[in-house]
């Protein structure tokens, strides 16, 4: 498949903060590619650049053939973004704000065809002709999302979808969002803080720390790298110099009644360790998670905190010359 987002060594600096550094990725047509790492680490600079909001400092960036320096205008016709926060006219109805946009992108045919199909696609036709304002969480999530795609873009940029939803229209909004990906072909670069999330649904993942990305891959492979499963438990003392001894036991990691042994495979190994541990009052077997994976490469956890700002607010106030 042909890579509809190429960079090469991207970097960003704001004064003497290197934001993003050297950046090289290749997403193709119709991947579903996640960025992930802690707030601070370089995904808000890197879709702002990606997305024509950011000029990069030096480094090469295409989005479907196009320059985001040389061509931004055809790059952003090439394009949908959908915000961390609302931008959903509430004193009009669904429908109104879909054909606002449709104007607005000079979509070509039958604008109301286009539009009917996508509130059906979604689930929200019944809810059309209602003001937004009226509309949940999860309903002006989704609406959100079809405005992004009412121009048939190749590329849609979407920033924490599924921020402060509940479970069920997070839900609704990965089945429809893999959907998307699978019937239209339609390539999609998300930044989350839902491991759990970034791990069910990106094709690929790109961990990045510090403005640096430290592993790319498939969930799957990435977890792979971190090894073992992780036993977790509370009780002790632990005897640590005997556990360690045992062949299979990979790390242990104690604190003062609680501690993480990683083992080579838990469903084997567990009866010797519970051995080893004595009385525990409580017992958690995983397997490796992507925060594992980061934990191996970095020596601290990705924090799954939500960020105080989405990535356009970021990306404007450090354009203003702010920090």
């Amino acid at each position: 498949m042909p890579a509809v987002i190429r960079t090469e060594r991207l970097r960003k600096v704001y004064g003497s903060t290197v934001a993003v550094d050297a950046l090289d990725l290749s997403v193709e047509q119709g991947e579903i590619f996640g960025l992930l790492g802690p707030n601070g680490a370089g995904k808000t600079t890197t879709v702002a650049m990606l997305a024509t909001i950011v000029r990069p400092t030096s480094g090469r960036a295409e989005v479907d053939g196009c320059s985001v320096v040389d061509a931004p205008g055809r790059v952003r016709r090439s394009v949908g973004i959908v915000f961390q926060e609302s931008s959903l006219d509430t004193v009009l109805t669904g429908r109104e704000n879909l054909e606002l946009s449709a104007r607005l992108y000079g979509v070509p045919g039958d604008r109301r065809r286009r539009i009917g199909e996508l509130l059906d696609l979604v689930d929200l036709s019944a809810r059309a002709d209602t003001l937004v304002r009226t509309y949940s969480g999860g309903m002006k999530r989704r609406l959100e999302l079809v405005r992004g795609l009412l121009h048939r873009p190749r590329v849609l940029f979407l920033d924490e979808p599924t921020l402060g939803l509940d479970p069920q229209s997070r839900r609704v909004i990965w089945d429809y969002i893999g959907r998307m990906a699978a019937t239209e072909g339609t390539t999609i670069v998300l930044t989350t803080h839902y491991m759990e999330e970034a791990e069910e649904m990106c094709d690929r993942i790109a961990i990045i720390d510090r403005g640096r990305i430290i592993l790319e891959g498939t969930p799957e492979a990435l977890r792979r790298q971190a090894g073992g499963d992780r036993v977790l438990v509370e009780g002790g003392p632990f005897d640590e110099a005997a556990i360690r001894t045992l062949p299979f036991v990979l790390r242990f990691q104690a604190g003062e009644r609680t501690a993480v042994v990683t083992v080579d495979r838990a469903a084997r190994d567990l009866p010797a360790l519970l051995a080893a541990l004595g009385p525990l009052t409580s017992l958690e077997v995983r397997a490796p998670s992507l925060n594992d994976v980061f934990l191996e490469h970095t020596g601290r956890g990705i924090r799954d905190e939500v960020a105080s700002s989405s990535w356009m607010e970021d990306a404007m106030r450090h354009a203003q010359g702010g920090r």
